[in-house]
């Protein structure tokens, strides 16, 4: 423990003490961020210049086209909330799963992974799909915990399946990587993780003899699957207009936005005109919080290179290991214990710069290594004290905290489990990609 007194160690040791500090206290985290880069640059430059040189880098770390893409699918996210898309996604959902074992709660995950790919966030999906599947959970039998906890270990799934803003944040933070790319690396992952949860909830509703959903008849069939085909068709616009190269991730951010205002005010009628104003304001604001996110975070890191803060965790794990078995073990674990603490955007803005150079030295792949981290820190988001997707889940639900936690454990092992697989085989990320030459 020599090196921690070393005076090497006292900078990093002054910004993530003062960042967990205040973060602990309730401070915003990105007022945690921003004070703690401070505290800390002021050690190495006068206060007034580390003012001024982290209000340049939060100016410049914004000043990216490619940043357009996250107000554009926040705002389509929000008219997606409003618009009567989860529903018509549950229904079809219940078209394709509603006879098997656990149904419902079967239709739950397959209409979050749908959703929050459309979507791309995490507790949207949780409150829209969630609300609606709760109550018809609780009516055939389920246990409310357990609908629960389906609903939340499940709400993540649609990050890895792409538009994702936060495989946009991370390409940036990367290097600029290409957003398609890692799109494409998401989507195995993203169904396996959806699959490991469906069979987590297969073996246990056969247990508790959950029943089966009723059959639907042709006519509901055709009529469901014709309701959900043109929300589903968004994706396909989007991720096939990128591949295609018909226009840029950010150009089809902004064709999402065009294409869901059609679909839920014009085609659906779900949305009224009277209420545009109130769901553009609410995006504005969810966009102005990330953005000032992101900003203060590009600061951050300016402040750990500038003190070397990559350089020395890079020598410190080296000196554990040189073996990238070992390092991502390593890796794993601390990103595990940093999502228990911070959201997915700044935990990607802050240690991306950090942990990418150590893995790509080793010889593993930026694409790889992205889609493992988001798939980490996914798992945060269902934690406490700040896992945004499980509190969401608890209030849609009216299940309490501490009788969610015990059902939730099955479904942790099996996320646990497809991490470790989605981190040592390289071609569950690579083979989409590698398939469409990407």
């Amino acid at each position: 423990m020599e090196w921690l007194l070393s005076w090497e160690w006292f900078i990093p040791l002054v910004m993530f003490t003062s960042f967990f500090l205040l973060v602990f206290l309730g401070v915003p985290i990105s007022f945690s961020i921003g004070i703690s880069t401070l505290i800390s640059g002021g050690f190495m430059l006068p206060l007034n210049t580390t003012m001024i040189v982290s209000g340049q880098k939060i100016a410049t770390g914004l000043d990216s086209f490619s940043l357009l893409a996250i107000p554009f699918f926040i705002l389509a996210g929000s008219l997606m909330n409003s618009g009567g898309i989860a529903t018509r996604l549950i229904n079809f959902s219940q078209v394709l799963v509603g006879r098997i074992p656990g149904s419902l709660g079967h239709v739950n995950v397959l209409a979050n992974m749908m959703f929050g790919s459309i979507s791309g966030s995490a507790v949207a999906t949780a409150a829209a799909v969630g609300g609606t599947m709760s109550p018809l959970q609780k009516k055939a039998g389920y246990d409310p915990s357990y609908s629960a906890a389906i609903n939340v270990t499940s709400c993540i799934t649609g990050l890895l399946i792409p538009p994702s803003n936060v495989m946009i944040v991370y390409a940036l933070t990367a290097g600029g990587i290409s957003v398609a790319t890692l799109f494409m690396a998401g989507y195995v992952p993203g169904t396996l993780m959806g699959l490991g949860i469906m069979a987590v909830n297969f073996f246990i509703a056969k247990k508790r003899k959950y029943p089966i959903s009723e059959k639907p008849t042709l006519s509901l069939i055709i009529k469901y699957t014709l309701d959900a085909i043109p929300s589903l068709l968004m994706v396909v616009v989007v991720i096939g207009g990128i591949l295609a190269g018909v226009f840029t991730a950010t150009e089809a951010s902004a064709i999402a936005v065009v294409y869901t205002f059609v679909l839920s005010v014009l085609i659906y009628r779900e949305i009224k005109f009277s209420q545009l104003p109130k769901i553009i304001l609410e995006s504005v604001i969810t966009t102005s919080i990330v953005l000032f996110l992101i900003g203060v975070s590009v600061a951050m890191s300016w402040a750990m290179t500038n003190a070397d803060i990559p350089y020395m965790v890079n020598e410190l794990l080296m000196s554990v290991s040189d073996n990238l078995i070992v390092i991502l073990l390593i890796i794993n674990v601390l990103l595990l214990v940093i999502g228990i603490f911070m959201d997915m955007t700044p935990a990607v803005l802050i240690f991306t710069p950090i942990f990418l150079p150590i893995v790509t030295n080793l010889g593993m792949s930026p694409i790889h290594f992205g889609i493992m981290m988001i798939f980490n820190l996914c798992i945060g988001l269902c934690t406490p004290p700040v896992g945004s997707a499980l509190f969401v889940g608890c209030s849609v639900s009216g299940v309490k905290l501490q009788d969610l936690i015990k059902p939730m454990l099955p479904f942790f092992v099996v996320l646990l489990v497809t991490l470790f697989l989605v981190t040592y085989i390289p071609q569950l990320s690579l083979f989409l990609p590698n398939l469409l030459g990407l």
